[in-house]
Order: C-alpha cells, then structure tokens, then sequence
C-alpha cells in the first residue's frame, strides 16, 4: 500500500495561506513569521498589513504614500511609537477627528484653541513631577492632542444663566500638573477641566483613595454640613478617561447638545420630550448644574431650555400670544407642588406661523431626581377672549450618581458607635457640638464655593 503524499509548506499555493493569514491579529501574524521562510514571507504581504494600519492606526493610502514605506514598516513605524496604547488609540483618534469636524462647521474658533500632541518624553516627564501614573487612555488621547489654550469659549461645554455662565477648558497636560492635589479631600486627583469664571474643575482620580475609584471623573463638591473642609463629596462623570471623552464628544456631534452662539451648550433633549398641540409644538431640554448644587445639604439645582414653536403650515389666523404658565413639579418622594404664572420669564411672546420662540429658566430640589409636566395659556391676536392650552411635556431632571466624603461617611460610623457607649453608660445620647440639636456635623451653611475656590488656578501657574 502507498504511504500518503506530505504536503510540504513550500507546495502549498499562496492564495488560501494568505486568506488564512488575514484572519489573524497582528501579533499572531509577527509570530507566524518566525515559523519558516515561507510564512515569513507571506505574513509581510502589503495586503495583510494595509488592513491593519486600518484597523488599529486609521491610516489610508494617502498617508502610506507620503510615508513611502511598505505598509508593514508603517505599521511597524506606528507601533514603535503609539504601540502601548493600540486598544485606545482608534477609538480616541477617531473621536478627536469627528469632533474636529463638526466644530470646523459649527464652532470653527475653538479648532484654533486645540494644541498639538504631546510627546511620549513630555507625557513622562509629568508622570515624574507629580509621582503618579498617568492612565493610559488619557496619555493616548494627549499624544493626540495636548488639550487647547486656556481661552474661552471651553471645549468641555458652556452653560449661561442671567449672571451665571460657565465655561470648560480642556486642560494641557502642563497645566493640569500644576493644578494636581496633594491635599487632603482631592488627595491625588488631577484637574481634567477648568472654568475661570466659577473655578469650577472636574478631575480624574489618578489612585483609589479617600473613597474614589482609580480614573473615575468627578465633579468635587465639598459638603457643607461638615466642619472638616476636607470632607468633599464628588459628582461622578465618568469611570475612566476614555468613556468620559467619546461619550462627551458623542452627544456632541450627535446634536445632542445644541450649539447656541458659537458655543456647545450641556443641554440634554430627550427625544420624548416633545408634544404639539394644533400647531405649536413645545420641546424641553435640561442640564444639571453641579457648581451651584450640593449633596449635604441636599441642594440639587437645574436648568431647562424651552423651545416653542409653530408650523410654518399655519393660517395666519392661528397667530396667537402666551398669557401664562403652569406647572406641576412633582420630586422623587413623592411631593408634588403646583405653580402658575403670566408670561415665561417676563416675556409673552407673539407666536406667528414659523416662529421659534426659545427660553431657559431654572429650579432647584432637595430630592437629586424629579420631574415637571404642564401647559401655556395662549389667546388668539384675531379674537382675545378665544383661549387654549398648550401642552408641556413631561420631563425629567436627574442628577449624576455621586458618591458622599469618606470624612462623613467615618465620622457618621464614630458618632454613632460614641452615641451608642454613651446610651449604655448614661442612659441618654450626646450632643458633640453642643448647640442642643443632636447635629454632631455643625449648623447647616449655605452652598459656598470657596472650599474648592482658590485651591488652584491655571492663571496663577
């Protein structure tokens, strides 16, 4: 009997051995090339790595050609560089590039405000100054772009209220360090953000500590019910850098939040917030403003944009004008308060076939989840005493998940456990700060910013 013919790899057509080989990633296709010579050779073939400089480096022809290289020594060119960061980097890079193309049509000021990348020595040379790792999607996305210039408008969003605006720089990597805590409360957080005009910052914590998670993204908001100004209660934003910048950009481009004079406005639409009534439709966005809000005590402060508008369609008889308002706001334990009032905002606009009619207001709650529903009362300019209603949906105002101080958090443990020993001894329980109220935490002070305030500017580095 014959023995069975060997296949040597040699013999094999190249075709099939290079639909094979296009599966692989390109690690497996580096170790395939220390086989023999005849993988060696086929795993450089131009196509297999055309793919991947695709793939992980978003690289197209035009790049190769002006690299003049093979793509395998592209790849190998980019690797050599951006390798550590190969899991990030397309997802980063490609939000940078959408975000920069929707600003160079909306907003194209702030593309002027974006620095170049920093470098792998740069980006080492923070890491040594501050003594602390620097996450490695966040250095990916700074290898991108090194943040923009302290100027104003703020990449991170803009909120404006009648004598209250904010707006967030996406801070430099040098900039940043200068602002990086080493104090207790924000002990080794570093500021990702910075507004000038409320010295509000969100930052990135860069250990666990003091109840923070590694890299979560928060808002820091010190509580006021506690005499230990330590003691600062976060906001969360976000559970790493990466997550924390494509879902910003996400809404973004999405139109998720709306670009109002040149600026990107944290408004938030749910697209069920929408209701017409005839031929005016109301549509409702909201923000939570975490700079005049507040954990302890519970001081949750929003804004909401109204956007009335009617048909186009519209006869020219249905011209109507807004007399008043009423609201039902209802919180999250249940309390539900009624309100009516003329006009929005002191204004009673004129409605006409087309027009847009836009405002924002504001309210606060002492529950961190409510929401609001209601209707305008209009009257036709052909007929004053014809009145209808129109609906407002219903809207829901949340604010983030936050997460209370470990100060409070150990303190409120000590307190009981003092109470409890001094019930067993005495039969009655303590007043630590004795002011007759059993609050051991001191008087409730109003909301006061200047904890966090002062602490750092980028202005004074």
């Amino acid at each position: 009997m014959a023995s069975p013919t060997e296949l040597r790899m040699d013999q094999l057509p190249s075709d099939p051995l290079l639909h094979i080989l296009s599966f692989l990633s390109f690690r497996d296709l580096t170790h395939c090339s220390s086989v023999n010579r005849r993988l060696n050779e086929l795993s450089k073939h131009n196509p297999l790595w055309k793919s991947l400089c695709s793939k992980h480096w978003l690289l197209t022809d035009t790049d190769r050609q002006k690299n003049g290289v093979s793509w395998y020594c592209l790849f190998k060119q980019y690797y050599m560089d951006l390798g550590r960061y190969i899991q990030y980097y397309p997802v980063l890079k490609t939000a940078w590039e959408q975000l920069k193309s929707f600003l160079q049509q909306k907003c194209p000021r702030m593309i002027a405000s974006l620095k170049e990348g920093a470098t792998e020595v740069e980006l080492n040379d923070i890491e040594a100054q501050i003594s602390c790792r620097l996450p490695d999607d966040y250095r990916c996305s700074y290898r991108i772009h090194n943040g923009q210039k302290l100027v104003i408008p703020g990449l991170m969003g803009s909120m404006s209220l009648s004598n209250h605006y904010r707006s967030e720089v996406l801070l430099d990597v040098e900039t940043a360090a200068g602002g990086f805590q080493q104090r207790k409360g924000l002990k080794r957080c570093l500021p990702l953000t910075f507004c000038f005009h409320t010295g509000l910052s969100q930052f990135m914590a860069l250990e666990s500590a003091e109840g923070r998670r590694m890299f979560e993204s928060f808002y820091p908001c010190p509580d006021q019910t506690a005499q230990d100004p330590s003691a600062i209660n976060m906001f969360i934003t976000g559970s790493c850098f990466s997550e924390w910048f494509t879902t910003y950009v996400n809404n973004v481009v999405t139109g998720e939040y709306p670009i109002i004079r040149d600026q990107i406005f944290r408004y938030v639409h749910d697209k069920s917030c929408v209701a017409t009534t005839g031929d005016i439709t109301v549509s409702v966005s909201t923000s939570f403003l975490p700079e005049l809000s507040s954990v302890h005590p519970p001081h949750f402060f929003f804004t909401y944009r109204i956007r009335i508008e009617m048909s186009s369609s519209a006869s020219p008889e249905a011209a109507c004008q807004l007399d008043s308002r009423y609201w039902k706001i209802t919180t999250s334990d249940g309390n539900v308060e009624e309100v009516q009032g003329p006009g929005v905002v002191g204004e009673f606009p004129v409605m006409t076939p087309g027009k847009v009619h836009e405002y924002s207001s504001c309210t606060t709650f002492s529950t961190p989840s409510e929401y609001m529903e209601g209707h305008y009362t209009f009257h036709t300019l052909a007929n004053k005493e014809e009145i209808f209603n129109v609906a407002i949906p219903r809207f829901h105002m949340v604010c983030p998940p936050y997460r209370e101080s470990m100060v409070r958090t150990q303190k409120t443990s000590a307190s009981f456990t003092s109470r409890f020993d001094d019930h067993e001894d005495d039969g009655e329980y303590g007043d630590k700060d004795g002011d007759g109220d059993g609050d051991d935490f001191g008087e409730l002070r109003g909301i006061n910013m200047a904890a966090l305030e002062g602490a750092w500017c980028p202005r004074h580095i």
